[in-house]
């Protein structure tokens, strides 16, 4: 089972401004804050945003680079994906494969994809 996940960001307060709204979404809860990084969990398992160090801000991220790709989280429903997508959209967030949405994982998986602070492409997915 998976512990936590750690994610240096480039901006800590665009990141708690958006992660704060789409966990809540997902009934996570703060866990932890400092002056350089905040936490939220669900459970068992939490997830950390951390404010890079200035020296590795150039280097910038992109999900095709070594590292991580996406992090996917389960929705309840397809209902929920549908309305989460409308609240992305509201909130100006680029939704990914929008010629496919919301199939675009394949024809039996519903699911919304698209791009959080530091362009990072984030899954929700119906079971």
């Amino acid at each position: 089972m998976l512990h936590h996940i750690e994610i240096n960001v480039s901006d800590l307060n665009k990141a708690i401004e958006f992660w704060d709204w789409f966990l809540s979404e997902l009934n996570y809860e703060v866990y932890q804050k400092w002056d350089s990084g905040i936490s939220w969990k669900f459970e068992n398992t939490y997830l950390v945003f951390v404010q890079t160090h200035e020296k590795f801000l150039k280097a910038g991220y992109h999900r095709s680079q070594v590292g991580l790709n996406h992090l996917a989280f389960y929705a309840e429903s397809r209902e929920q994906v549908d309305k989460m997508t409308e609240k992305l959209k509201e909130r100006n967030l680029t939704i990914l494969y929008q010629d496919r949405h919301p199939f675009a994982g394949g024809p039996d998986y519903y699911a919304v994809f698209f791009e959080g602070p530091d362009r990072m492409k984030i899954e929700l997915a119906a079971p």
